[in-house]
């Protein structure tokens, strides 16, 4: 049996249930659209700093945030189209925007449509009309997010999407991390390092992309926890990011459908035309082992 129940809380939380799994996932569509809670059987698969979710200033650690239309920073938040220079912050707007509620489905499966219209707010420092559709679906351990892109503008629309997944553990040093790329570049030296599926979390932070991937697929095995996340991702994805910081029980895997500063760079850049759409898919698996 499949449901959806709204509660008004903070801000009004849609709550999607596979019953017979025992799989919960909380939405906030007015809190950038994102997916804060999921549970199965009672046990949490994203961390969560409910402190700052409460405050509506500070961007959300934890859940699963959206990340439109640029993933990770741009070289000083700005960059420049057709000679005019705009101002976007880190991992854009899409996640601290209200997003508007669309269709509910409770059969088969159970899914909930989320909207993003451009405004003017967004025209400011992003100059296209548009509209993004978000599908969370529901179904056992699995939750997939479709994503539909409409360029409602007479300019082709540059973008990238992405999310940033915050994975609750307990120790680190137990997760068995399987990424399909035998590389990885640091951000902050920005050097290349050899990838051999474990890393050193007695650094103050680690924030790695890898941007040369060989399969659709990644996991990591939280011994901690019992827990094996696996994420699938479409074409459209070219990066993913791992970062941790040390004291905190989160690591992100993050999928990137183009790395930091691609609408300067153009790099893996999604370029859609005049009354084009453009889909794309992510998909995570949750599963706790005896």
């Amino acid at each position: 049996m499949f449901s959806i129940n709204v509660e008004q809380r903070q801000y009004e939380t849609y709550i999607l249930a596979d019953e017979k799994a025992k799989s919960e996932l909380e939405v906030l569509p007015k809190r950038g659209g994102i997916a804060t809670k999921w549970r199965i059987d009672g046990k949490e698969v994203f961390y969560l700093d409910e402190e700052r979710l409460k405050n509506p200033d500070m961007s959300i650690r934890g859940g699963n945030p959206i990340l439109f239309p640029i993933c990770g920073n741009l070289v000083d938040d700005t960059y420049t189209l057709n000679g005019k220079q705009f101002t976007l912050k880190q991992h854009g707007f899409g996640r601290n925007l209200p997003w508007e509620v669309g269709e509910e489905v409770t059969v088969d499966n159970v899914s909930l449509k989320l909207h993003l219209n451009s405004n003017e707010e967004t025209k400011a420092v992003y100059p296209f009309d548009f509209q993004v559709t978000f599908t969370y679906q529901l179904h056992g351990n699995t939750l997939t997010v479709l994503q539909e892109f409409k360029n409602q503008s007479s300019e082709p629309m540059p973008f990238s999407v992405g999310f940033h997944p915050y994975f609750l553990t307990h120790d680190k040093n137990q997760l068995e991390i399987d990424i399909p790329s035998t590389e990885f570049q640091n951000k902050g030296s920005k050097e290349i390092h050899p990838f051999n599926g474990s890393f050193d979390f007695s650094q103050d932070e680690i924030d790695v992309a890898f941007n040369k991937l060989s399969a659709k697929s990644s996991s990591v095995t939280d011994k901690s926890r019992n827990l094996k996340i696996t994420l699938e991702y479409d074409d459209n994805f070219s990066t993913l990011v791992f970062w941790t910081v040390k004291g905190k029980d989160f690591y992100c895997l993050e999928p990137w459908s183009a790395p930091r500063n691609a609408m300067n760079t153009q790099e893996h850049l999604t370029v859609l035309n005049p009354g084009a759409t453009h889909s794309t898919m992510i998909r995570l698996t949750a599963n706790f082992f005896d």
